[in-house]
């Protein structure tokens, strides 16, 4: 392609400040920004990014489809919400209109075994309107390809054994309230763990219901078996709250969480398959008190045993820049629901972004 790629943003949250200046360092074009935001709506997006005005105005994301029917841009980076049912409308939105897009939504990663109804929904329609839908982000590389990549050099495997670690402050309210953060442990048992307290059968039915709520490490450890070429036997998911002995303020909760509440939450997948593989992933997100940090400690159990940590990795703009540069991989891969298992392994681009759309 001989000329920038136009991009959309489609939420101008914490993340967005990211996204949108990668684009532009990457030879690419911010075109259209939306957001629900009152406060947010009808700035230029340059005050988000923080630098001069780009003269690119955040609109109401109502504005959206009727903006891309009539000039549809390249792709459209989502970066709102964390569950499907929450980013349906953005991925509608692009799939009717056949724009590509690319959503931080963590459980777009692997959507199919936690809400199947309306990935299959979403992708028949983006096939019909000839564009690609799929979520990327830090577990695209970090949580994914880092693991899979690293399983090449492995003779046998008997587990993979996972946990990563991430400040909920760094990713707005909707992904701290996701974790419990700020409820008593009472409440946190209610509200959070109780959906695991279920058997096989009833999470089944939940998932094909469309109400089952994934940590995420649920689509982790189904991309990771589909790109291992692993059959499920069976996945089973437990909550646990995290606590501190001190009161901890927390700025985007705009409240201080008491002494012994929960701050947040550790989520431990396990997945059993058929070829006796076990793979057993944590994730741990929640308010952090001031001498913890991110991690990331993956290790593949066999011969030989390997172990790779991460200490202090910069989540958000390893997130963005995933995101970014998955661009052209959205744009060249099959169109519909198409995971990032069926795309080339992540690479950094040292061209324009346009340099790689074939």
């Amino acid at each position: 392609m001989n000329r920038k790629l136009r991009i959309a943003q489609y939420g101008c949250g914490k993340m967005s400040k990211y996204t949108m200046r990668y684009v532009y360092e990457k030879g690419a074009e911010i075109v259209y920004a939306f957001d629900v935001n009152p406060a947010v709506i009808g700035k230029d997006i340059g005050e988000i990014i923080g630098c001069g005005k780009k003269g690119v105005i955040v609109q109401n994301v109502k504005e959206a489809e009727s903006a891309f029917k009539k000039d549809k841009p390249d792709a459209c980076i989502i970066t709102t919400m964390s569950l499907m049912q929450d980013v349906k409308d953005a991925f509608l939105t692009c799939a009717k209109t056949g724009v590509n897009a690319v959503s931080t939504c963590e459980e777009a990663f692997f959507p199919a075994n936690s809400s199947p109804v309306l990935t299959k929904e979403i992708d028949a329609i983006a096939k019909e309107n000839g564009c690609t839908i799929c979520g990327s982000g830090f577990q695209d590389v970090f949580w994914g390809n880092l693991i899979t990549v690293l399983s090449g050099a492995t003779q046998t495997i008997k587990k993979i054994k996972g946990k990563s670690s991430y400040n909920v402050e760094d990713y707005g309210i909707a992904l701290a309230k996701a974790h419990g953060a700020g409820l008593s442990l009472e409440n946190f048992d209610k509200e959070v763990a109780s959906v695991d307290k279920v058997t096989d059968a009833q999470r089944q039915k939940s998932i094909e219901a469309g109400t089952y709520l994934p940590s995420y490490m649920w689509n982790v450890n189904g991309w990771l078996c589909e790109k291992l070429g692993l059959t499920v036997k069976r996945q089973t998911q437990k909550t646990v709250p995290q606590t501190y002995s001190k009161d901890l303020k927390s700025s985007t909760l705009n409240m201080v969480i008491p002494a012994g509440h929960a701050t947040g939450m550790s989520a431990v997948v396990t997945t059993e398959t058929q070829e006796g593989i076990t793979i057993e992933s944590e994730c741990i997100g929640k308010v952090y008190a001031p001498e913890e940090f991110d991690q990331n400690d993956w290790t593949i159990f066999g011969e030989p045993d390997t172990q790779v940590i991460i200490n202090r990795p910069a989540t958000v703009e390893l997130t963005c820049a995933t995101i970014v540069g998955r661009i052209p991989d959205i744009i060249n891969a099959a169109n519909g629901y198409t995971t990032t298992d069926k795309m080339p392994t992540p690479l950094f681009r040292t061209k324009p972004l346009d340099a790689y759309v074939k």
